[in-house]
């Protein structure tokens, strides 16, 4: 009895783990099947979230706030340059020092720094004693030419008769010469002084502007004594300037005639840029251990002003990368993105931005060298409120 009742003991409890083993094996298959959906939706939910971390959309009254600048990709020459500093100057052509040629006491001047002149114009007027002499000097000589004029047509007439002797009649046409040479030279000193030649005698002489432009230094007022090596007036014409470099002796192999130059002035706004191209490189180096290098202007303007300060870079290499403005790059979780107009549909009156990442390359001048996924568009990229967009997708995220 006792064998027949552990027997059956053993076989219930040999059903029961059986039973168990079913029950275990059919919960891990209904689990199983309906788990593999869960899974994936999982992942479809992730990449859903992912995707939504990268979109940003704002309204118009969010982007005006924002700063939202569209801009392309521009290809820059980051790399192979020379950063210098100089100054916009007018070449020898265009600035002109005016001084008395004979000096004097001015008598007259309304001119002021800065004031507007045109080729001719009086700038002062000088007062001279010898200037009375020089009227007279040229008056007396022109008398003595009219009388030697004279004698040399008789003694030539005489000489044609064989009256005279030919050495009279020599004499008289060098007399005559002389002093046609002497009434030139006068003459042309008078016109020098801007004395009238011939006529009424004149006290006062004017000094005239002999180009146009504009008075960069007026050193001169009434009642002021002058010498003929005094500047009175120094005249620029802005019309056409140059950009005048200082670069160090240890760059000077660096440059070259033809290379471009990307110089800003103290009052442009960010990104903008001017260039130039170097025509003239310095043979003395300055006691500063410096060169001058000059370059053309590519496009002049008249606005600006010479001994103006500018920042430059002297391009010694030609290549040029795909580049961004330093604004237009943000950092997030340590790689570096940019964000570019969201192509799908947005709510109406809205526009979404995609945050991308790139690769960043040399930085210089504000702009940075990116590599952008393959098919990714170059033209409408946000180079003004990046930061603005990536504090945006931040909040969205710590509001999740």
């Amino acid at each position: 009895m006792k064998n027949i009742a552990f027997l059956a003991l053993l076989g219930l409890t040999l059903a029961n783990c059986g039973g168990d083993k079913k029950e275990a094996a059919a919960e891990d298959t209904k689990t199983e099947k309906p788990g593999d959906k869960p899974t994936k939706a999982g992942q479809t939910s992730g990449e859903a979230k992912e995707k939504q971390a990268t979109l940003a959309t704002l309204s118009p009254a969010e982007q005006q706030t924002a700063g939202i600048r569209l801009g392309p990709v521009e290809d820059r020459v980051l790399s192979g340059v020379l950063k210098v500093n100089g100054t916009l100057d007018a070449p020898p052509e265009n600035a002109v020092a005016v001084s008395s040629l004979l000096g004097g006491i001015i008598e007259r001047t309304t001119l002021q720094q800065g004031a507007r002149v045109r080729a001719g114009q009086v700038l002062a007027t000088i007062r001279n004693p010898e200037y009375v002499q020089l009227q007279q000097d040229y008056l007396e000589t022109s008398s003595r030419l009219e009388y030697a004029r004279a004698n040399y047509a008789r003694q030539e007439e005489l000489y044609k008769q064989e009256v005279a002797p030919q050495k009279n009649f020599q004499q008289a046409r060098a007399d005559y010469r002389a002093l046609q040479a002497q009434v030139a030279a006068q003459a042309a000193r008078l016109r020098l002084a801007g004395l009238p030649i011939g006529g009424a005698m004149a006290t006062t002489a004017p000094v005239k502007a002999p180009r146009g432009g504009y008075l960069k230094t007026v050193n001169a007022s009434a009642g002021q004594s002058v010498t003929p090596t005094d500047v009175l007036f120094e005249i620029v014409d802005p019309t056409h300037l140059d950009v005048v470099l200082t670069v160090f002796e240890k760059d000077v192999p660096k440059v070259r005639n033809g290379q471009t130059v990307r110089y800003t002035l103290a009052n442009d706004s960010v990104g903008a840029g001017h260039r130039a191209k170097v025509y003239l490189i310095g043979r003395a180096v300055s006691e500063d251990r410096t060169v001058r290098v000059y370059a053309h202007l590519t496009h002049e303007d008249p606005s600006r002003l010479p001994g103006t300060y500018v920042r430059a870079v002297v391009e010694t290499n030609s290549a040029s990368v795909p580049a961004l403005p330093d604004q237009a790059v943000v950092q997030f979780g340590g790689r570096p993105y940019i964000f570019l107009v969201d192509d799908n549909p947005a709510p109406k009156g809205e526009t979404g931005y995609r945050m991308v990442p790139v690769v960043t390359g040399v930085s210089e001048s504000g702009y940075t060298q990116v590599t952008l996924p393959a098919g990714t568009a170059t033209t409408k990229v946000v180079v003004g409120g990046a930061y603005s967009l990536l504090a945006k997708l931040k909040n969205a995220e710590e509001e999740e």
